[in-house]
């Protein structure tokens, strides 16, 4: 079951409360004050985990609480401190303050690690309020509340291509003929129901991931269908695939509206660099060539069959060097920014 939305309260732990004691020892008269210190209260951290692939653990479970601290004791014995709960997420999770809408953080590699909820400092005991005039405090502090709050999860799925069309363009039996992934495909729309990742491997050990989403119809951007659900999982990818069947009535009307629907949504995923593919070739004759469509900025326009294989392998090559270019270009913008960095 794949889920990629989850709401958990976290809480960190209280911290322990300070010690009131004075020190009874045998050849120490007035020994003073001797009360330890509590113990800080554990926090809540989310932890980016490659072995995850869905939400769905984080979803059994409602509410987190991290252990509290202990409280002090005599002859100055500081209150041992509440171990962090860790909360394990998939590798592109992003968390939100559910009740603020701020963003907490990203999780995109392996140990990233955001605290979500800080646990309570511990108080002072009774030795920290000694003073020349003050010999004999009996002040101490309890320990201070942890932090608590609702968090939002959302997991954008991490690739290098992302697949675009509307209901029925081909999309899983694409992915299905170029990796080892087995999404659901049947002859109705809306068949994918949920995002699907696929592994394309290549000659010279190359390989990419494939991220397939559901259909986008006209309106995606604003709920309609499944596309605004499943939309935020294409915005990590580096290049766009926008798939246009053959056998459309108006293949270049389908393309604008893909291409209007992702600029609605976000302005950062239109700027994505994109191909075209015309899918389903194998329904035209062999002496009957592709329509022709205004591609705009796209890297390239490529006609291609699933079934027969035709121009898959050109289409694959094609993907597996814009990927690498768009990497490159995203790493090189990287690398100037920390030089320009003071």
């Amino acid at each position: 079951m794949f889920v990629d939305r989850a709401i958990i309260e976290v809480r960190g732990g209280p911290g322990g409360s300070g010690a009131e004691a004075f020190r009874r020892e045998s050849g120490v008269p007035r020994g003073g004050p001797s009360g330890g210190d509590g113990g800080h209260g554990g926090d809540v951290i989310l932890e980016g985990d490659p072995q995850l692939g869905t939400l769905l653990d984080v979803s059994y479970r409602r509410h987190y609480r991290a252990e509290r601290g202990m409280h002090g004791e005599g002859k100055d014995c500081t209150g041992r401190s509440g171990d962090d709960l860790i909360v394990r997420v998939p590798l592109g999770t992003v968390a939100y303050d559910a009740g603020t809408d701020e963003r907490l953080g990203e999780l995109l590699a392996k140990g990233d690690r955001i605290v979500v909820a800080r646990g309570g400092r511990g108080g002072r005991g009774n030795a920290r309020f000694k003073t020349a005039t003050h010999q004999a405090p009996r002040e101490w502090e309890p320990g201070e509340e942890g932090s608590e709050r609702l968090v939002r999860l959302e997991l954008k799925l991490i690739a290098d291509v992302g697949i675009v069309g509307e209901p029925n363009a081909g999309k899983s039996t694409f992915l299905a003929s170029v990796s080892a992934a087995r999404p659901k495909v049947a002859d109705y729309p809306f068949t994918t129901l949920e995002p699907n990742l696929g592994v394309v491997e290549l000659s010279g050990f190359r390989s990419f991931v494939v991220a397939d989403i559901p259909g986008i119809i006209e309106g995606a951007h604003e709920g309609k269908g499944l596309g605004h659900q499943f939309l935020r999982h294409i915005e990590r990818t580096r290049v766009l695939l926008i798939m246009v069947p053959v056998d459309s009535p108006d293949p270049q009307s389908e393309l604008d509206r893909l291409r209007a629907e992702l600029g609605s949504y976000s302005s950062e995923l239109a700027a994505l660099p994109y191909l075209v593919a015309l899918s389903k070739v194998d329904l035209l004759a062999t002496d009957v060539t592709p329509p022709e469509v205004d591609a705009g900025a796209a890297l390239g326009t490529y006609a291609f069959s699933s079934v027969s294989r035709r121009g898959v392998d050109v289409l694959m090559e094609a993907l597996w060097a814009a990927s690498r270019k768009a990497e490159a270009d995203a790493r090189s913008e990287t690398d100037e920014e920390e030089w320009w960095s003071p």
